[in-house]
């Protein structure tokens, strides 16, 4: 698959918007990025589902959804709700524990006080996938019913919607988000390999089974299930992205030959060179490019050597001052790519940048776009220059961080968050009952602390309001790579 070529404008041109990007500072502030690391492990807490242990510390969130999976006569408890509604999407919550724990593989060093934390947000995550994934052959992917939910605007510890349980099978075929589970637990397989070493191999043997299922039985789950995850989280991208990503975490986990041998003989079949800009819940393929880019850099997989390639050019589409029709920059600098919740594609895409910085400092080398070159350091302040967007530093001086700095979102599209808890009000709140609180131009009486919401549009406005869900919810996705991000910049600055 031939790769996309950067198109480079003249050299003084970039370098002229490069310079005013990331050297100018006109909304700069210091930032203390451990307080916001902690508060952005801390959001997790916020969304845990089931029964929640005794060192909860976002206490006024109670017990929820107690007999999710009782109806197809399995324990599917536990889990993360995905963003602002009560639903268990397994696929963007696969995408999460995937990201949290290579925020560890990498991150983890700098985390100081808060690895525990850390830990604890991706086993909260790994030990439903566990759950899901416990019959051989088939994977649950969703808990609750979507159309219902998003009929009412009710607490998590209220719900009286349908928890319906959707799996995919031998029949009904979703190597999409099963390819994602098997990262999943691959990737986290290795962050317990010298902490718990038997859950690691527990880990790690579902791992290779989830993946055998996904690659034997191939379909896209959007074709399975399409009334249930569309168009929630509907895979648009395809599944093919989703087996090399399995593929490519279960061989960084197992070192085996076959998975390697995999990757090579499915490069061109599974598309490895496709929308080379793209990172997120439904499209890995920057993110495989990246992740298999430490070996070739390390000089020990030649044979991988177009996806450092791929890598290469994937850094180019994003540098400022590069013409590139997906990824474009608001005036306050900002990533920014057309769709909702804008913040997933920041974190995201700048995770991928400090990782292949640090992988591309190790081998002392730098990425050739035209007529100019990214050293690291330069994609190291790009990625820095999000992060500081994100908590301050635009042109609103606003943190897109509920609880971290002076000013923040107030009025979040998150149910929990917007209504009163448990603790204020015990009395149940129906389905409808929770509108009057949708409406209320009041702030939200709970703090979702660490969490980051969807963030403001192309021009950098931003309407701290409920009802603009795509800028004013937060989502799972949007932390997990965040949390390697300030992990990095916090031992750093």
């Amino acid at each position: 698959m031939a790769r996309k070529s950067c198109n480079v404008p003249s050299l003084s041109l970039t370098f002229s918007i490069i310079s005013l990007l990331l050297h100018s500072t006109p909304f700069a502030v210091g930032h203390d990025y451990h307080d916001a690391l902690r508060k952005s492990i801390l959001f997790f807490e916020g969304q845990r589902s089931g029964k929640l242990p005794p060192d909860q510390r976002v206490r006024w969130r109670r017990d929820s959804a107690l007999h999710d999976g009782a109806t197809a006569g399995v324990d599917l408890t536990g889990g993360y709700y995905d963003a602002g509604d009560n639903i268990k999407f397994g696929f963007p919550m696969a995408f999460t524990a995937t990201l949290l724990s290579w925020s560890i593989i990498d991150f983890g060093r700098n985390m100081g006080s808060e690895l525990g934390n850390a830990l604890r947000a991706v086993k909260w995550a790994t030990d439903y996938l566990l759950k899901a994934t416990a019959v051989d052959g088939v994977v649950f992917v969703q808990v609750g019913d979507p159309y219902s939910d998003h009929n009412c605007w009710e607490r998590p510890e209220d719900m009286d919607t349908l928890r319906t349980a959707y799996k995919i099978d031998r029949d009904r075929p979703g190597s999409d988000v099963a390819g994602e589970t098997a990262a999943a637990l691959a990737a986290a397989s290795i962050v317990f390999r010298s902490r718990d070493p038997a859950y690691s191999s527990l880990l790690l043997d579902r791992a290779v089974k989830v993946f055998e299922f996904a690659d034997n039985h191939r379909g896209a789950y959007s074709s399975s299930l399409h009334s249930a995850v569309c168009p929630f989280y509907c895979d648009v991208n395809g599944y093919q992205d989703e087996l090399l990503w399995g593929a490519a975490w279960l061989h960084k986990a197992t070192r085996r030959r076959e998975y390697r041998e995999y990757i090579v003989r499915n490069e061109v079949v599974l598309r490895a060179g496709d929308t080379i800009n793209e990172f997120g819940w439904d499209n890995k393929h920057a993110g495989i490019n990246i992740l298999i880019s430490k070996e070739v850099l390390m000089g020990k997989a030649d044979d991988l050597k177009s996806f450092q390639i791929n890598a290469d050019g994937f850094i180019c589409s994003l540098l400022p001052g590069i013409s590139h029709p997906q990824v474009q920059y608001s005036p306050g600098g900002l990533i920014f790519k057309a769709g909702g919740s804008n913040m997933q594609h920041v974190t995201s895409l700048s995770f991928l940048l400090l990782a292949y910085s640090n992988y591309l400092s190790h081998a002392n080398h730098a990425v050739p776009c035209g007529e100019t070159s990214a050293s690291p350091a330069l994609l190291k302040r790009l990625a820095k220059h999000q992060v500081d967007y994100i908590l301050g530093d635009n042109p609103l001086k606003m943190s897109y961080m509920v609880g971290y700095g002076d000013r923040y979102p107030r009025r979040i599209h998150h149910r929990a968050s917007s209504l009163p808890s448990v603790v204020a009000h015990p009395a149940h709140i129906g389905c409808k009952a929770g509108s009057r609180y949708y409406l209320s131009p009041n702030p939200n009486p709970n703090l979702l602390v660490g969490a980051v919401v969807g963030g403001p549009n192309s021009t950098d406005a931003f309407p701290d309001s409920r009802p603009f869900f795509q800028e004013s919810e937060p989502t799972t996705y949007i932390n997990a790579p965040l949390v390697g991000l300030l992990a990095y910049f916090s031992a750093h600055p």
